[in-house]
């Protein structure tokens, strides 16, 4: 009987991929081989957490497409620990795939095959989803637990990148022996000496009434870098600035208490929410939230080295709180929607353009300021504008011809062409990795038996390396002949085809989600005015609400 094997390992850098590995397929196969089974596929997810559902694990995902194969060459799929496959309800939502299509599922918690018809069964793999749940929810738990104290009553430096104005320094070995066995030192804060006193000078301005704006162009206009420009790799998803200085990013230098010299932890957190209220199988994306400042653990004691004193920092504070609190509140918002909010970028800068309403009318505006285009050596308008009104006639005229009965083979035909390079970039570069890590374990191997170690002992693992290099390039050479089926393209521009002809008298944020659904992308080049337009609809999940 051949068998498919599935396992998985949520976090590559605290766990070693290839052992976990080795384990749950030793696991599963000692299940299997009562009834004389054979592992001829594998499935192995790294990185991937439990929580995901398995239409959002890459190698999961490749098993359930898998089973509507009729050559997929296995009978059943074989998982060693179903604790780490599924998660709450995930058995419940994946087992009927497998029964749909004749496919067995063993595990060892049933002592074989999964029975469809077991009351017994089911309640077993239910059991160990929401023991799998609870596992990682205690984890959670513990680690926070822990990682409070230690910023609390240690002031230990907890990781991540140090603020602006701070460079990481040695602290003496790591409190963990077994960390420190391997090498690990700890780490604390220390005042960088070029950036330090660029904040003393953010905090002394602006304590004595300088606004944030004109503190930032002050920076900008003498040559300083800001925190992205300084170190590009804190912040390269602002490469547009090009080491200007934005006043956010003052404000966010004068709200952190860790200048005062105590450490602070628990300022922002991870929410899981769902990705649609309408359809919960599709499961969680993670948000980083920030907590409010009541929640933030601070350090009973001095930690680090301070660059500002705390009655400058308190002085700060207070100002920002005066000003917040002088400031006129806004009248209700209207509700004006933007058909093309999010999906208006800027030909000249690259950057996202804003919604703006004047005159009753809606536009898109890209505002770069001098110092910026200045930096970056770009000839930007201190302003561009992009009537919405001027656009949306050409853009529901064209969707309606790309998607008329007349055009739909050639729609359908380009689409595939697109998402087939698209589906497949993810599974060639996983590939790609494996075959590298196959060939540095080879060459690892090869110089530890020149160095003179004993050749019978390097042969298996020298046969195991070469074999795993085969078989990926063997299924990288399939992977680049496979294409995208094309009755799913066929169904997804009919569904698309339905919506794009209702779109032209809709409500603006009813066709914003018809705009997002079809994957549209709007680029203005104000000196040709020209928009150009990209559309790469998403072949999986989501829908367009609101009975568009």
């Amino acid at each position: 009987m051949n068998f498919a094997f599935y396992g998985r390992v949520s976090t590559e850098d605290q766990q070693d991929p290839a052992s976990s590995r080795a384990w749950q397929l030793a696991r599963s196969t000692t299940l299997i081989e009562p009834a004389k089974g054979e592992v001829v596929a594998e499935y192995f997810d790294i990185g991937q957490s439990r929580s995901l559902p398995w239409k959002r694990r890459p190698e999961a995902a490749r098993l359930l497409k898998d089973l509507a194969r009729k050559d997929r060459g296995y009978e059943a799929v074989v998982i060693g620990e179903p604790a780490r496959a599924f998660y709450g309800n995930q058995f419940g939502l994946t087992f009927p795939v497998f029964v749909h299509y004749s496919v067995g599922l063993w595990v060892p918690e049933v002592g074989g095959a999964v029975d469809p018809g077991s009351e017994a069964h089911d309640l077993v793999m239910a059991l160990y989803g929401g023991m799998s749940k609870g596992e990682r929810n205690r984890i959670r738990i513990r680690v926070r637990t822990a990682m409070a104290s230690q910023a609390k009553v240690e002031g230990r430096f907890l990781g991540g990148r140090p603020p602006y104005g701070y460079a990481l320094a040695d602290a003496g070995p790591h409190p963990n022996p077994g960390k420190a066995a391997n090498g690990q030192r700890r780490q604390r804060l220390h005042p960088d000496p070029s950036t330090a006193p660029v904040v003393q000078r953010i905090f002394r301005e602006y304590v004595g009434g300088k606004g944030l704006n004109a503190i930032a162009e002050g920076l900008t206009r003498d040559g300083i870098l800001s925190p992205s420009g300084n170190d590009p790799r804190r912040n390269p998803h602002r490469a547009s600035s090009r080491g200007a200085w934005a006043h956010t990013a003052v404000r966010s230098i004068l709200k952190n208490p860790r200048y005062t010299g105590h450490e602070v932890w628990n300022k922002q957190r991870r929410d899981e929410v769902l990705l649609n209220v309408e359809d919960v199988a599709l499961g969680h994306e993670t948000k980083q939230r920030w907590n409010e400042q009541s929640d933030w653990i601070f350090s009973e004691r001095l930690v680090h080295e301070a660059i500002v004193d705390e009655d400058t920092f308190q002085a700060a504070q207070e100002r920002r709180e005066t000003g917040r609190r002088n400031q006129p509140r806004s009248g209700k918002k209207t509700g004006r929607g933007y058909a093309l909010s999010g999906l208006v970028y800027c030909g000249v800068c690259g950057r996202r353009m804003s919604g703006h309403w004047n005159h009753g009318v809606a536009y898109y505006r890209c505002r770069f300021r001098a110092e910026y285009a200045k930096t970056k050596e770009l000839d930007h308008p201190s302003t561009i504008y992009l009537r919405e009104e001027e656009i949306l006639p050409e853009l529901d005229g064209w969707l309606a011809e790309l998607f008329s009965p007349s055009n739909l083979d050639t729609t359908c035909a380009l689409l595939s062409r697109a998402n087939e390079d698209e589906a497949s970039v993810m599974r060639i570069q996983r590939i790609q990795k494996d075959i590298e890590e196959s060939s540095a374990k080879l060459q690892q191997l090869r110089t530890a038996l020149e160095s003179g170690v004993e050749a019978s002992t390097l042969v298996t693992w020298i046969n195991e390396a070469a074999a795993s290099k085969a078989a990926a390039e063997r299924e990288l050479m399939e992977a680049r002949r496979e294409a995208l089926e094309s009755p799913d393209i066929r169904t997804l521009v009919d569904e698309l085809g339905v919506l794009v002809g209702v779109i032209e008298n809709a409500d603006p944020r009813l066709k914003r989600e018809v705009y997002s659904a079809l994957g549209l992308r709007l680029e203005y080049f104000p000196a040709l005015e020209e928009v150009r337009i990209d559309l790469l609809p998403a072949c999986a999940g989501g829908g367009v609400g609101g009975g568009v």
